[in-house]
């Protein structure tokens, strides 16, 4: 018996089985450019053995102008095919089944080589696309083919046809970025005779006896995006040219809705798959904001799809699915929907990874092997830095005492998961709570140990986190100024008008918090966020955009936020999310103001003057001014202990103090552990 017995049911295609109902989804991680076959063969084969039921791989350009970047990874030739034997044969030995994607940029790739239906520029690349004639099209057609060819060779159990996200395929489909006038433009039929006639030539290259996935748009969400009809004609005619399944795609990479960011609602967009349930006669996948076993057991039982894609949650867990079939849930590492590690990393260029979980993609070097003499180890502060030392440490078998002076583990995090859309930080305290009631852990809450206390154990790590900054603005100490703390706490009143000093991810994270009243976050309440972003039902309006735009709910304050550096506010944040976080602010009517000098605070609010020069001087009324100038490094303790000669190791916040990076904090805690 099972609490999954949707998710966890077998799913047959006719010449195979997959053994249960989720699909490790597609995900860049940049493994496959750096040409190390036992890494990325080792990443794979982990989450075989995690017993997913499905895996596809990252993006493989079948082309060199098809590829995301210069330098991205494909089966170009048929010397590739061996470096990727590597990697299936070690997935098949792990008992899982692994497909490749075949994923043409179009005028999405970052080079001056990149190809399109039409030379209309994408607003997320500075380079104009060559427009593809006749021939240059059949050429895209061939090597799509003739990779998934090679992808069979190579061990490959099936192929993922990439037609969704504003990718090469999808722009074909829709007038905006296809202007042609031949047999490949124009009317319905022609926008979409290139994706079918890919589908038609893929599955002629590999034969019937192989997995061809076609990820299929099916809401646009840009302007002329998509009809729900279109969108229904294409998935038909698509069965119909040979996939085996049909995978969702949510919106295009420029498109201004966010989709698989921590502020998306779970679930948020299976109501879109269930649309063409019963259209088609293959199984159909649906995904986005899908991550844990409950919320996905309930979008198989609601019919919403035949089976469902996860593919962040197993960066923060590679047994995701084991532990759900072996009744330990609870156990799941969680995704948190960050992009912090993964999608952050991708588009700076590095290896991605996972907040929660750093072994993600560096498996091969980050091991947490058993300790060969078990020691004694003390760690103060149980956040997210000394949290990860106390668990790692004891599953290698160290004996850990976790000290910190607060009632709860969890630290900053704790501020974290109040904030709207950030709902997801309260699964992951409670995933670090429950990973600290180990029999190694002695836990010690409520307490602040001192040097005399610490004196006896083998090893010390300090990580006792942050203190805010002082910015030293005269009239700092007046009755209308608090502490970011002291609100999100909930220890203060916070008046109508409010000024907030400093913005940076705190002061963001602040100003959003203030914009709601209690208990009204969008991210909870899946009708109000497709309000807040003007997503419609692509039956309604085409490329499901409400023509109304955005319909946010009002602001509980008038809020203004400000910062030393004359730069655009927020430009610091998330290379992924930072323009959620600016768009769900000037929704909300916040002012942002850069380049400030803070001259006083006074009883009517906050003096402020402009430049060197200290120009333009100006009040902003406010009847609460909330500090949020950064942090410094609380080291009282790590600096009591070298004055006592006693070594220790500082990690997290107490190291650097900077934006109160978990992702690093998590990191140096999982390294430090491993080591000791």
């Amino acid at each position: 018996m099972t609490d999954y017995p949707h998710l966890l049911a077998p799913l047959d295609l006719g010449f195979t089985t997959l053994k249960n109902r989720v699909l490790m989804g597609s995900m860049h991680t940049g493994l496959e450019e750096t040409k190390d076959w036992n890494r990325v063969a080792t990443f794979y084969a982990e989450r075989a053995a995690g017993e997913v039921g499905l895996m596809v791989t990252g993006g493989m350009a079948p082309n060199r102008e098809g590829g995301v970047f210069p330098g991205a990874a494909g089966l170009f030739s048929d010397a590739d095919i061996a470096n990727h034997r590597i990697v299936t044969d070690r997935v098949h030995d792990a008992g899982g089944k692994i497909a490749m994607q075949i994923l043409h940029a179009g005028r999405y790739a970052y080079s001056p080589d990149c190809v399109a239906p039409s030379p209309v520029k994408s607003p997320i690349s500075p380079f104009p696309p060559k427009e593809l004639d006749e021939d240059g099209i059949e050429k895209q057609i061939a090597d799509i083919a003739t990779a998934a060819k090679r992808a069979r060779a190579a061990g490959y159990d099936g192929v993922e046809v990439m037609g969704s996200e504003g990718y090469f395929l999808n722009q074909f489909l829709v007038a905006h970025t296809n202007k042609r006038t031949d047999r490949w433009g124009g009317s319905v039929e022609n926008r979409q005779r290139l994706p079918v006639e890919v589908v038609k030539r893929v599955r002629a290259a590999v034969g019937d006896d192989f997995i061809i996935i076609y990820r299929l748009s099916m809401i646009d969400l840009v302007p002329d995006g998509q009809s729900w009809d279109e969108v229904v004609s294409l998935a038909r005619k698509i069965e119909a040219a040979g996939a085996t399944i049909l995978n969702t795609g949510i919106g295009w990479h420029e498109a201004r809705i966010p989709t698989i960011a921590t502020s998306v609602p779970r679930a948020a967009f299976t109501w879109v798959t269930k649309k063409l349930m019963g259209e088609v006669g293959v199984p159909v996948i649906t995904s986005n904001r899908i991550n844990t076993p409950e919320v996905a057991e309930g979008v198989l039982a609601e019919g919403c799809a035949d089976m469902v894609s996860m593919a962040r949650p197993f960066l923060a867990d590679a047994d995701f699915v084991k532990k759900a079939m072996e009744g330990r849930a609870a156990d799941i590492a969680p995704c948190i929907a960050c992009n912090q590690a993964c999608l952050d990393h991708t588009f700076g260029g590095k290896i991605s990874s996972c907040l929660v979980n750093p072994r993600a993609c560096h498996e091969t070097e980050l091991r947490y092997a058993p300790a060969e003499t078990p020691r004694d180890i003390a760690v103060v502060g149980a956040g997210a830095a000394g949290v990860t030392v106390a668990m790692v440490a004891a599953q290698r078998g160290h004996r850990v005492t976790l000290w910190d002076k607060a009632p709860e583990v969890g630290g900053q995090l704790n501020m974290a998961k109040v904030i709207p859309g950030k709902e997801e930080f309260v699964g992951l305290v409670d995933w670090m709570a429950r990973m600290v009631d180990h029999p190694a852990i002695t836990l010690r809450l409520g307490e602040a140990p001192g040097v005399g206390d610490l004196t006896g154990a083998d090893e010390v790590v300090i990580a006792t986190g942050v203190a805010p900054r002082d910015p030293g603005i005269p009239g700092q100490d007046g009755a209308n100024v608090v502490s970011y703390i002291d609100v999100l706490r909930g220890r203060v009143e916070v008046g109508r008008r409010v000024a907030i000093v400093g913005a940076g991810g705190i002061g963001f994270d602040t100003a959003d918090f203030l914009t709601h009243s209690g208990g009204d976050s969008t991210t909870e309440d899946l009708a109000a966020w497709l309000r807040e972003w003007g997503v419609a039902d692509p039956e309604d309006h085409r490329g499901g955009l409400e023509p109304e735009g955005p319909r946010p709910p009002a602001s509980a304050r008038e809020i203004t936020l400000l910062q030393r550096k004359a730069e655009k506010l927020g430009k610091r944040l998330g290379k992924t999310t930072g323009w959620i976080h600016r768009a769900s602010l000037a929704m909300k009517d916040v002012k942002m103001v850069p380049g400030v000098n803070y001259e006083r605070i006074t009883e009517d609010g906050l003096q402020i003057s402009f430049g060197e020069a200290h120009e333009t001087p100006k009040l902003v009324e406010a009847d609460t001014i909330v500090l949020c100038a950064g942090q410094v490094p609380e080291r009282s303790l790590a600096d009591a202990l070298a004055d006592a000669g006693i070594a220790c190791h500082v990690i997290g916040g107490a190291d650097v103090a900077a934006e109160l990076d978990a992702k690093r904090a998590i990191d140096q805690g999982a390294r430090l552990a491993a080591s000791l």
